[in-house]
Parts: C-alpha cells; sequence; structure tokens
C-alpha cells in the first residue's frame, strides 16, 4: 500500500472520527515499539486508533489485518505514549475503510 493511501485513509477516518465527537490528540505517534496512527480523546478516554484501509476486499477487508502480533506493538506503544503523556483510561479502537465503507470498532481488542 502506498503512503499516500494511508495517508488518505488515515484522513478519512480522522474527519469520521471528528464527526462523531472525538478530539485529535496526535497522529502517527512512533516509539522504539511501533507506531499509532491517531491517537484521540472522546470524553475523558484516550483511544489508540488503527487505520486498516483497503481499495477493495480482494485481500479481506481491513480489520481482519489487525493481528495478535500487531495488537502487542500497540499494546507497548501505548504504554510508551502513556509514560510520556501521563496515565488515564484508555482503549484501542479499529478503523476499516474498505472502499467507500467505514466500518468503526470500538474496544476492537
Amino acid at each position: 500500500m502506498s503512503l499516500l493511501f494511508g495517508n488518505k485513509g488515515e484522513k478519512k477516518a480522522t474527519d469520521f472520527l471528528k464527526k462523531k465527537g472525538y478530539k485529535l490528540l496526535d497522529k502517527n505517534y512512533r516509539c522504539k515499539y511501533g507506531e499509532i496512527d491517531i491517537i484521540m480523546e472522546i470524553g475523558d478516554i484516550l483511544v489508540f486508533i488503527e487505520v486498516k484501509a483497503r481499495s477493495s476486499e480482494k485481500y479481506g477487508l481491513g480489520y481482519e489485518s489487525v493481528t495478535t502480533s500487531k495488537q502487542e506493538k500497540l499494546l507497548k506503544t501505548a504504554q510508551t505514549y502513556m509514560s510520556e503523556n501521563g496515565e488515564r483510561a484508555a482503549r484501542f479502537d479499529v478503523v476499516s475503510i474498505d472502499g467507500d465503507k467505514i466500518t468503526h470498532i470500538e474496544n476492537a481488542f
């Protein structure tokens, strides 16, 4: 997948979530464990969001590619983020963009 396609997917996801009342805190947060696409908050909950965009369903739906290994990396990355920015209630969401369809899975794992 091209970087441009990924960036477009992340922008679509960010716009979609802002319309639902989420507030953007950070994008493409990186540390030694990996990267978190989008970090937002809703109310007092910190939300770490993995975005998976697919131009078609030929290789499955986007959310199906968030493997256990990927989840473990996201968890370690989120722990690092919170150690730098303060501990608080948090959850992990996945936004799957499959063609024109957006699926938002709250508390995905």
